[in-house]
């Protein structure tokens, strides 16, 4: 009998240590969706020194091209306006998230448009109306693209709460606020007065944004997340012919995603 009380007392006393459960401390996300945008009107400052020129288009028309309304599997996934996030929450308990957050979303100068032009043009002061427009024989052509990309780049602050009344063992229901600021790196294609750009890729000013999303997760794996997001970017240096232009404008946006989210980094016992 004594024989057997050592054994069953050591049992008991290192069972509340094998029932201890362990948990990872951190957790990662990354998503990919597509976003549709709304533009402020803005103006575009334009700046040729070897031509003379120094003048302001004001209050252009910005639109967006979405692409994905276009048939979305019918052409690259990269090709229409998409966004994708990573991030890491470094404390579930209070819901504090780092995240790397990317948009690329497309702002065209709108075609077919009477712009309202004042400054200096061949070294003459103009304050006139003239079309800005693609439609037109080529030497005569005014075009204005950030379409592959005025391109926001967010590092963000997350802030996750969950709604408790919403979720169960197998979904689970969470919001997420998101403050943050970045560098642009647009790609800029235009053609004005006939003398085109050379279109590339460039780092092109810094941009803040606000944005909130509705996540709900699936088996606390897969989820489905929507948002709505503001942005406000100042544009600089942006390559014209023979010179640069600057711009700012805000933006108001709509996100869908699909993401993956697991657990990650050291363990913790509860």
């Amino acid at each position: 009998m004594k024989r057997l009380f050592i054994p069953i007392i050591l049992l008991l006393i290192s069972l509340p240590i094998i029932a201890q459960k362990k948990e990872r401390k951190g957790e990662f996300y990354f998503s990919w969706g597509y976003n549709k945008e709304w533009y402020t009107p803005s103006n575009l400052n334009i700046s040729q020194p070897e031509l003379n020129n120094n003048y302001t288009l004001q209050n252009t028309i910005l639109v967006d091209h979405p692409g994905w309304d276009e048939g979305l599997f019918t052409k690259a996934l990269s090709i229409p306006q998409y966004n994708y996030r990573f991030g890491y929450f470094f404390n579930k308990e209070k819901g504090l998230a780092f995240e790397i957050n990317f948009d690329h979303t497309k702002a065209l100068v709108q075609n077919n448009q009477m712009v309202h032009l004042v400054g200096k043009l061949n070294g003459v002061p103009k304050d006139i109306y003239y079309p800005f427009s693609k439609d037109v024989p080529e030497d005569q052509q005014n075009y204005y693209y950030l379409n592959n990309g005025a391109n926001f780049l967010l590092f963000n602050i997350v802030k996750r709460t969950h709604f408790n009344g919403f979720s169960s063992n197998s979904f689970k229901l969470d919001g997420l606020s998101k403050l943050g600021v970045g560098p642009l790196i647009p790609h800029v294609e235009n053609k004005l007065f006939g003398q085109a750009n050379i279109s590339k890729f460039q780092f092109g000013g810094w941009n803040i944004g606000a944005e909130y999303t509705i996540r709900g997760t699936i088996k606390k794996s897969l989820y489905l997340e929507f948002g709505g997001k503001l942005d406000y970017a100042s544009y600089s240096n942006l390559n014209v012919y023979k010179g640069t232009a600057k711009q700012n404008f805000g933006t108001a946006e709509l996100i869908l995603s699909f993401g993956y989210t697991f657990p990650m980094g050291a363990f913790k016992t509860l």
